[in-house]
């Protein structure tokens, strides 16, 4: 079980930006729409793990709005379990992708309905996910994600 915040810098990231990931416990993830229609998270107080990845693109120098992001959510039981899902079952843990840039009508947060999510726990306090992933609606940078997680014991040694 997830008890306090996980954060990490990520193994799997393309060489011209940093990632991180997180996991953070005791969320819930929901996605709304603003006036133009365009989804946005919305993270509450829950009973989820919620897991978020950050793909920062190094800005151009001397650029402006040369900022460039991708983030990933899942939301997973607050006790974090085997699961493996495919495709149109990747919301089930309402997998999202999202690109946040200057590119003109190329930006937002859509679901990822075409992809294999697999997540494994090799020992009690410790999760493997192994995640490949395509969407259609943006240009994407990072299609795979293969991280191992340390949970934190809530028990004192």
């Amino acid at each position: 079980m997830v008890s306090e915040p996980i954060f990490k810098n990520s193994n799997s990231c393309p060489e011209n930006g940093n990632c991180t990931i997180e996991l953070i416990p005791n969320k819930s993830i929901s996605f709304k729409k603003d006036k133009f229609g365009i989804a946005y998270p919305e993270i509450i107080e829950g009973g989820k793990t919620i897991l978020k990845y950050t793909y920062k693109k190094n800005p151009v120098n001397n650029t402006e709005d040369s900022n460039y992001t991708e983030l990933i959510y899942a939301e997973f039981d607050k006790e974090i379990t085997e699961i493996e899902l495919i495709n149109e079952q990747l919301q089930n843990i309402k997998l999202y992708f999202g690109r946040l840039c200057y590119c003109k009508g190329e930006t937002g947060y859509f679901p990822i309905k075409n992809g294999k999510l697999k997540l494994t726990k090799p020992s009690k306090n410790t999760v493997e996910i192994n995640f490949d992933f395509k969407i259609k609606e943006v240009p994407q940078i990072v299609s795979k994600i293969n991280e191992t997680f340390l949970l934190k014991s809530t028990q004192s040694n």
